[in-house]
């Protein structure tokens, strides 16, 4: 027999070494401590009871049926016989190799048969499924080459599978910092995401899709040039920034590496672009924190001012509320100047806040399950609001709650991105498309949650806390987000169901959040030259 070889042992009581059998790969399923002839009868259909089962009942029929004087003991797979010279030794050993042979085949069929029937019925709920949009047949995305960058994290997960259940080829760029980010928070997602090699080795295994992985950090030209010339994108998906804007606010450290990470790697793409793929068209993801909160309407990228007795269109000013949103400014403005000289492609989607883990792909296999985050620097806040109430933490409202912003599901972003992708920009154009489908203030997120909660028998408490951030509490807010509906996107919107969902994938997790991330550590009028710790981080929460 080839392969790796174990032996199951027979010895005497004084020790002395008796038979030792080679057998072929070791099982992937612990065999039994103890005999159990009689599960061994109800568990044939077991692939794990067929394997270890079998062997123990034949060892225990082979040496105590045939002399009732022997004594067998089965611990770690050993026999143990109490005659120094048993007569039956050669008989039981035949019938250990014939049995277990026959019974590890056996499994071994059942387990292939069973899996080549999950792929199947995986592989036809993806490519069966009912087809009410032309954009989720399955060729939908043919003859388009998906560069996603920051494809392992929270937006960049989701929006790679679905991409890729519908006939794009797609590619993942990162660095895996986000992970590094985890590690250095002392923090870690509620939900337990596999390592990227294995997410993607599981989509394939499910979908006969592939996914290749790029390893690296689009701030180093050399690599990102490397992925450009072997991937050949038609359409290039930038998530690869540091997203989070109290962690740009901890520190001067944090601060300078935002903006470094996020203007230099935008830049780098942008002249990846321009040298290695002019014809490629570049989908940004900015945020609507860009805008700020003016007491004027808030326009899709563009306004148009008369001003003197004169008239033009400009891009909307902009008032980022910290140094992540400040390097989205910067972003922008590179784009556009950019996509005017170089006659570029380029789709800036200011997104609002995202709420959300699952989408028809995450949720074909726990392997697959996407990030969700629920602390104080990188959760948002519907994220944080059911988690909150899920473990019987009040929900932290910051400050008098008034805050309004501009939320959308990640099934929607997913469906944005594919939207941006199929309806390409002019060339030389930078297109803006505000990337939200519903309005609520902090108070009102609140309010729904704990009704949620209460449906679901939870005592949901609110509370006020001492606004971290600097930005109005109270304020006008009312923004355009027309143009992705007008190119076909229908919405998801927030009601019970969707909280009972969400509120549910909170309560099966509870278990893994650390009480210590709820609260907020950051705060945005403290940031300094001074490193601030993840022990720092928890002692300014307690």
């Amino acid at each position: 027999m080839s392969g790796i070889r174990r032996r199951v042992c027979l010895r005497d009581p004084g020790g002395k070494r008796g038979i030792s059998l080679p057998h072929p790969r070791p099982s992937p399923f612990p065999r039994p401590q103890e005999h159990n002839t009689a599960r061994f009868a109800s568990s044939t259909s077991s692939t794990r009871g067929a394997r270890g089962d079998m062997y123990n009942a034949t060892v225990k029929a082979s040496l105590v049926g045939s002399n009732p004087t022997n004594r067998v003991h089965s611990r770690n797979a050993r026999v143990i016989c109490t005659a120094k010279s048993c007569p039956v030794w050669k008989r039981s050993v035949r019938a250990i190799r014939t049995t277990h042979g026959t019974a590890m085949n056996l499994a071994r069929n059942e387990t292939t048969r069973r899996t080549q029937k999950d792929r199947t019925l995986v592989r036809a709920a993806v490519t069966d499924r009912e087809i009410t949009n032309p954009a989720d047949a399955t060729d939908a995305g043919k003859g388009k080459r998906v560069m996603v960058i920051g494809g392992d994290g929270y937006c960049g997960w989701a929006t790679a599978l679905h991409l890729s259940a519908r006939g794009y080829e797609v590619c993942i760029v990162d660095s895996l910092v986000r992970r590094f980010f985890d590690t250095e928070m002392g923090s870690d997602t509620l939900t337990p995401i596999q390592p990227l090699h294995k997410r993607v080795a599981k989509w394939e295994e499910l979908t006969g899709k592939q996914i290749p992985i790029y390893v690296g950090d689009v701030c180093d030209f050399e690599f990102l040039q490397h992925c450009f010339e072997s991937f050949e994108p038609t359409d290039c998906i930038h998530f690869g920034e540091q997203r989070s804007a109290p962690y740009s606010m901890m520190d001067r450290k944090r601060a300078v590496y935002t903006q470094q990470n996020n203007v230099i790697g935008t830049l780098n793409i942008l002249f990846a672009i321009k040298e290695l793929a002019p014809e490629c068209h570049l989908v940004k993801l900015g945020t609507m924190g860009e805008y700020g909160t003016p007491n004027i309407d808030i326009e899709e990228g563009y306004i148009t001012i008369e001003h003197n007795g004169r008239t033009d269109t400009l891009p909307y000013p902009k008032q980022g509320g910290s140094f992540y949103h400040l390097s989205k400014v910067h972003d922008s403005h590179n784009i556009l100047y950019a996509s005017k000289a170089w006659k570029l492609r380029c789709t800036d989607l200011n997104q609002g806040v995202v709420y959300g883990v699952a989408t028809d792909e995450t949720l074909m296999h726990s392997d697959l399950i996407n990030r969700l985050d629920y602390d104080g620097v990188f959760g948002t806040a519907l994220n944080r609001f059911v988690v909150q109430a899920a473990v019987g933490h009040p929900l932290t409202v910051y400050g008098k709650g008034g805050q309004t912003r501009g939320f959308l599901d990640i099934r929607d972003t997913v469906r944005c991105l594919q939207i941006a992708i199929d309806n390409p920009a002019e060339f030389g154009e930078m297109r803006v498309f505000n990337q939200f489908t519903e309005q609520f203030s902090v108070n009102q997120l609140a309010g729904m949650v704990t009704e949620a909660g209460e449906k679901l028998g939870l005592n949901v408490q609110t509370k006020s806390v001492p606004n971290p951030r600097v930005e109005l509490e109270e304020h006008y807010y009312n923004c355009k987000n027309t143009k992705l509906q007008d190119l076909g996107l229908v919405p998801h919107v927030l009601g019970d169901s969707l909280l009972d969902s969400l509120m549910n994938f909170a309560i099966e997790y509870k278990d893994r959040v650390d009480m210590d991330l709820v609260m907020p550590s950051i705060n945005f009028r403290q940031t300094g030259l001074k490193q601030v710790t993840s022990a720092a981080r928890y002692k300014s929460t307690k």
